[in-house]
């Protein structure tokens, strides 16, 4: 099979590799129909975790070829989407729908530790728990944001502490930083603060329903807040510069959500700062699992609009322009997939 290799710094390759085989009596093999470029897949790409070479992508969208005899809930032919992080869900966290407390140790798709999803074919341990059959009115897109991002943005904006009709700051706004956005909104926040550097990703936020911050962003948060700072905080991005911001931004008593990935440098914490003000900092690997039960009525009934994250669409043969066009980081390329079986 074909699969996207990240050979080095900014060194892309579509290589042949050997079909998976089943990971195990409860395991899956899929078909990859649709895979997207997340975020995190850039941090490889970047340099910033220079694990290499390694087969990337962990959005994955597809259609299950081979079932291992103990796998209950699918069958052959069934359309699914697979969540990026995996546990054994058997234990007790993975019974709370969050694999990054699974007593075994989550591993996350495309990072080395599981194959990589920008593949033909990908090998899915405990399909009964990764696996979710693809919804009546989920469209190919929506069901590739419910892989990863869109329960990112939702369960930064939970662990947010976001009162009702509070101020909320989103930094970043890439495709995650979009999906906080609109779902701080729908989880009550009175208004939103979006920041970028690109105007047109903040202009886009704004579409969405929120405030775009087109000068400096303290002096900004503080006009807009009567001089207190937001409630919350949001970080989409998380490296030096943006954890600074969020700590200038929030109010006395606000918590910071970090949903973004820092590289492997320890960043400075201003841990008397935060003290002194009563700061809540929390870090997020969503549980995407259990954010399902949310979100997928929400855009089923047209609760939680899923339209203008993804921009540009690639076969799987284009992954080199694909990665540029998407580290590019620009107002015209916010999220990309790859159509690897030519649907």
């Amino acid at each position: 099979m074909r699969s996207v290799i990240v050979q080095g710094l900014a060194q892309i390759s579509v290589e042949t590799v050997d079909d998976p085989v089943l990971p195990g009596p409860d395991g899956a093999i899929v078909q990859v129909g649709s895979a997207a470029i997340c975020g995190s897949d850039l941090h490889f790409y970047d340099g910033d975790l220079p694990f290499f070479p390694v087969a990337v992508g962990h959005e994955v969208i597809g259609t299950v070829v081979e079932a291992g005899p103990d796998v209950r809930r699918f069958r052959t032919g069934d359309r699914v989407l697979v969540a990026s992080v995996a546990g054994c869900g058997d234990c007790v966290g993975c019974a709370n729908g969050d694999p990054v407390t699974c007593v075994h140790g989550p591993k996350v798709f495309g990072s080395g530790e599981l194959g990589g999803g920008q593949s033909e074919l990908l090998a899915v341990p405990a399909a009964d728990f990764q696996l979710l059959r693809i919804p009546e009115g989920i469209d190919d897109e929506a069901a590739l944001l419910l892989t990863d991002n869109l329960g990112t943005g939702w369960a930064g904006a939970q662990r947010a502490d976001i009162p009702p009709g509070g101020t909320v700051v989103v930094l970043g706004l890439g495709a995650v930083g979009q999906c906080a956005v609109r779902s701080a909104l729908l989880q009550g926040a009175g208004q939103v603060l979006a920041f970028d550097p690109v105007a047109g990703r903040r202009a886009q936020a704004a579409a969405s329903g929120a405030v775009d911050v087109d000068g400096p962003l303290a002096e900004f948060v503080l006009e807009a807040t009567g001089g207190r700072g937001a409630d919350s905080v949001i970080d989409a991005v998380a490296v030096n510069a943006t954890l600074d911001d969020a700590f200038v931004s929030v109010r006395p008593g606000g918590t910071i959500s970090v949903i973004g990935v820092h590289d492997l440098d320890p960043y400075p914490l201003p841990a008397l700062m935060g003290v002194y003000r009563s700061i809540t900092l929390r870090m997020t690997t969503a549980p995407v699992h259990r954010t399902w039960a949310d979100l997928v009525p929400l855009v089923q009934h047209g609760r939680f609009d899923t339209t203008g994250i993804f921009t540009h669409t690639f076969g799987l043969e284009d992954a080199v322009a694909a990665y540029q066009a998407v580290a590019a980081r620009d107002a015209d390329c916010l999220k990309a997939r790859f159509l690897v079986d030519g649907s």
